[in-house]
């Protein structure tokens, strides 16, 4: 009895332990280690990216043009009043009036011209069309100082100097290549089936480009929106030369006002900068649903 119960003992402490599983990861799992190394260097580019806009709003309460040399005094004087007298004392609201007229102006204009030309390279095969596209290319090849000029002479002699339709024809003629190629991308990643289908139900080219087309290329649509709205607004040289009055300045061109060759009223500058932001805040946040399925789908065929 006690032999068997010695060998039974003997052999239980043979018997390996059941150890268990080590816990893998799946597929696109990060470890903990990585996870917080990829948290910590968005939260980095966050507040870098984060870093000039906040510096420019506390500026802008400085009361002094000479605070940004001191800013560690603006701790105790923050005021609104560089606000106030943007809003009350400049023509902040001519600015906007301008700034938004070209602004839409070129977004409309150039979308409809843009959207029309890349359909037509995407889906029509006529003589010289990859030509056409890469004439488009190379026009943005040319800098602003030697496309000044003639520009000039040819808004003259049409009379659209000191007019907001001669700087949206302006901004188009920039705009509207880059926002070409774009949708020409976009549109190739339509199936041409959804072009015949509308053909056989008896639309026209015309009705099926805008019953069927547009409606898929609405992300497509929305960034060359803003590609051209942000080209258009932020511009300086082509506007402080073919605009003439200051009544009709846009925001660019009225913060050289601020600017004179003595003096520099940087915190008004600052002010009037977090003001000018505000628009474009706003439309980047009308298209933002669409904007990273436009950027990303647009670039799957070329």
């Amino acid at each position: 009895m006690s032999t068997t119960t010695l060998r039974t003992s003997a052999a239980a402490d043979q018997v390996p332990t059941a150890t268990a599983p080590a816990k893998t990861r799946r597929r696109g799992e990060n470890s903990r280690a990585g996870s917080v190394a990829s948290h910590g260097i968005l939260i980095v580019a966050s507040l870098i990216a984060l870093f000039p806009i906040a510096w420019l709003v506390f500026l802008s309460l400085g009361p002094d043009k000479d605070d940004y040399l001191h800013p560690g005094r603006i701790f105790d004087k923050m005021t609104f009043d560089n606000y106030s007298f943007v809003l009350q004392h400049t023509n902040f609201f001519e600015w906007m009036k301008s700034s938004l007229i070209v602004s839409l102006g070129t977004t409309v204009v150039g979308v409809m011209v843009a959207a029309t030309t890349g359909y037509a390279v995407s889906r029509m095969r006529f003589p010289g069309y990859k030509k056409f596209m890469w004439v488009l290319l190379v026009t943005q090849m040319f800098p602003i100082a030697v496309l000044i000029v003639p520009m000039y002479q040819i808004l003259s002699d049409l009379q659209l100097i000191d007019t907001y339709l001669g700087l949206v024809l302006v901004y188009c003629s920039t705009a509207v290549p880059y926002s070409a190629w774009l949708l020409k991308g976009y549109f190739d990643t339509i199936p041409f089936e959804i072009d015949e289908a509308g053909r056989v139900d008896g639309l026209s080219p015309f009705g099926t480009f805008f019953r069927l087309i547009l409606p898929l290329a609405k992300p497509g649509l929305a960034v060359a929106a803003f590609y051209n709205f942000i080209t258009a607004f932020g511009e300086v040289a082509f506007a402080s030369t073919f605009m003439l009055d200051d009544t009709k300045y846009t925001f660019a061109v009225g913060l050289q006002s601020f600017v004179s060759e003595h003096d520099a009223q940087r915190n008004l500058m600052a002010a009037t900068a977090v003001l000018v932001a505000i628009p474009v805040s706003a439309f980047f946040y009308l298209v933002q649903k669409n904007l990273v399925t436009g950027l990303t789908a647009g670039g799957t065929k070329g």
